[in-house]
C-alpha cells in the first residue's frame, strides 16, 4: 500500500506533531465531513512506525476531546504497517463548521487554511440551508388530489419516465417525504399553486421611457413554474423589437434580445429565488432595456464577480433545479451564465434590496446584421426594398399600404394626421388602410391610444405553415 497524503488523509511522522495533527482533522471535517490521519508515516509516504503504548492513545484521545469542537469521537487503532508500530485515527462528523484550538480551518489540498469570519458565516449558512431548503419542507395544506395528472404526465413523458399513478410517480421523482407532499411539487405539478402560494406569480410591465414613471402595459400571471416562465417569455417577446432573418425559404423572427439569453434569465429568476420572499418574479420593459428581477440576492455568500468570472453557481432550490434539470431547462454544471453572457456580452448582472436583477440593453437599430439580413422593424430606415415583393405576393398589398408599414417602421409613434401629409392621402382613407394591415396581422397597436405605439409584425416561417 502506498500512502499519499490527500484532503482527506494526513500523515504525521509522530504523536510529537499531534497539535497540527489536531488542526487538520479540523480542517478535513470543515471540507470532507470524514478523514484519516496515520502517525508513524512520513508526508513523503515512508513509513517509519512509532512508539505506541496505552498512553499514546489517550493522548491522542484527549487532544482530540479538549482541544476540537463541537465535539468528535475518533476511532483510534494501534496497527502493524509493513511489521512497523502506527496509529490509525478514523473520524467523522456532520456538525459543521469545526474549531481547533478556537480557530476554524478547511482543508486546500494537504494543507489547512485558515478560515476567515465571513467564510465561516457562509459555511454556517451551507450547513443550515439544506435543513432550511423552501422546496424541499412538507406542503401541508396539499394533497395528492391537489396535483394536477396532466401535468405530471406530461413533465414525465419530457423527461423519459413513465406513469403509473400520481404519488408513485411523485415518489420516484423525490417529491414525497413520509407521505407528505413537499412544496416543490405542488408549485411544479399542483393545479392551482397560487391558491397556498400567493407567490407563485409573475409581475410584468411595460414602461413608455427609461424609468417607471409612464406605464404603457402592465399585467399578472399565476400558476405553476412551468407555466409562468413561458408567459414571461412570451411577454418579453410581444413587447421587444422583432426583426427578421432568411431561413432558406422562410423568414424567422429575430428577436433585438436573443430568446435563449433571456429565456434562461427566466429560468434561473424562478430556479434561484427566495420563495420564503412574498414577492413575485418580475419583468420590466423599458425604452432602454429589459430588466428580470428576482427575490433574494445571490445564494451561498457569492458574488457578482464570482458568478460572472469564475462562472460559480450555488443553488437555492436543489429540488427545484433538480426538476428542471430533468427536462433540460439548466444545467447541473451552472452554465446558465455563461450562456447568457456568450449570447448577451452587455448583460448586467447586479443586487439591490435583496433583489437580483438581469438587465438586458434594448439593441433596436443596433441588432442591424447584414450577415443575418435582419430587419428590426421599429428601427428600419429606408424603403421596404427586398420587402416589397415578398410582401406585395403574400399580402396583396397596395403601394399606400406599403408606404404606410414604411413610415411606422421609421416612426412607431407615427400619428394618423402625419401619415395622411405624408403618404398624400386623406386621414380617412389612412384609417382604412391601417385596419386592413392589422386584419392581415402585420400591423398592431401596443398599448392605448393615448401612449402607445405602433408596431409592424413581418411574417415569420410560422405563417408559411398556415
Amino acid at each position: 500500500m502506498k500512502f499519499e497524503e490527500s484532503e482527506i488523509l494526513e500523515l504525521k511522522k509522530t504523536t510529537s506533531e499531534l497539535k497540527e495533527a489536531v488542526i487538520s482533522i479540523a480542517s478535513i471535517l470543515n471540507k470532507h465531513q470524514t478523514g484519516e490521519i496515520y502517525f508513524g508515516v512520513k508526508n513523503d509516504g515512508t513509513i517509519v512506525g512509532q512508539t505506541v503504548s496505552d498512553k499514546t492513545l489517550r493522548d491522542i484521545s484527549k487532544a482530540v476531546s479538549d482541544n476540537i469542537e463541537p465535539k468528535i469521537y475518533p476511532e483510534i487503532q494501534n496497527i502493524s504497517l509493513r511489521g512497523k508500530n502506527c496509529i490509525l485515527v478514523k473520524f467523522s462528523g456532520n456538525e459543521i463548521p469545526y474549531f481547533a484550538y478556537g480557530r476554524a480551518y478547511i482543508r486546500v489540498g494537504t494543507s489547512n487554511r485558515h478560515l476567515s469570519a465571513k467564510e465561516i458565516e457562509n459555511v454556517i449558512l451551507e450547513k443550515s440551508s439544506g435543513l432550511l431548503r423552501w422546496d424541499n419542507k412538507p406542503c401541508s395544506d396539499a394533497s395528492i388530489s391537489d396535483i394536477s395528472v396532466q401535468k405530471l404526465k406530461l413533465f414525465l413523458k419530457t423527461c423519459g419516465l413513465s406513469y403509473k399513478d400520481k404519488e408513485n410517480s411523485l415518489d420516484k421523482l423525490g417529491l414525497i417525504k413520509n407521505g407528505k407532499l413537499l412544496n416543490a411539487a405542488f408549485i411544479l405539478f399542483g393545479k392551482k399553486p397560487e391558491k397556498i402560494f400567493p407567490n407563485a406569480k409573475l409581475r410584468c410591465a411595460v414602461f413608455g421611457r427609461t424609468d417607471t414613471a409612464f406605464i404603457i402595459d402592465r399585467q399578472e400571471f399565476t400558476g405553476d413554474l412551468f407555466h409562468l416562465i413561458e408567459k414571461a417569455e412570451a411577454y418579453i417577446m410581444e413587447h421587444i423589437h422583432i426583426g427578421m432573418k432568411l431561413d432558406g425559404l422562410y423568414r424567422v423572427d429575430v428577436p433585438e434580445i436573443d430568446r435563449n439569453a433571456f429565456r434562461e434569465a427566466i429560468i434561473n429568476a424562478f430556479c434561484h429565488r427566495d420563495y420564503y420572499e412574498y414577492d413575485s418574479v418580475n419583468i420590466a420593459i423599458f425604452k432602454d432595456r429589459v430588466e428580470i428581477r428576482s427575490p433574494g440576492g445571490l445564494f451561498g455568500g457569492l458574488t457578482i464577480e464570482q458568478i460572472t468570472k469564475e462562472m460559480i453557481s450555488k443553488r437555492r432550490n436543489e429540488l427545484i433545479a433538480e426538476m428542471f434539470h430533468r427536462v433540460h431547462f439548466v444545467e447541473k454544471w451552472g452554465r446558465g451564465i455563461r450562456l447568457i453572457l456568450s449570447k448577451e456580452p452587455e448583460t448586467v448582472f447586479s443586487e439591490v434590496a435583496n433583489i437580483f436583477f438581469t438587465t438586458f440593453k434594448r439593441k433596436g437599430l443596433d441588432a442591424l446584421s447584414a450577415k443575418d439580413k435582419h430587419i428590426i422593424a421599429d428601427d428600419l430606415k429606408g424603403d421596404l426594398k427586398d420587402l416589397k415583393k415578398d410582401l406585395k405576393t403574400r399580402y396583396s398589398l397596395t403601394d399606400n399600404q406599403l408606404k404606410i408599414l414604411n413610415a411606422v417602421i421609421k416612426n412607431k409613434n407615427v400619428t394618423q394626421q402625419r401619415l395622411s401629409e405624408l403618404i398624400g392621402i386623406t386621414s380617412r382613407n389612412i384609417r382604412n388602410n391601417m385596419e386592413k394591415l392589422k386584419k392581415k396581422g402585420l400591423l398592431k397597436r401596443i398599448g392605448p391610444v393615448r401612449g402607445g405605439y405602433w408596431q409592424v409584425v413581418m411574417g415569420s416561417k410560422k405563417d408559411n405553415n398556415k
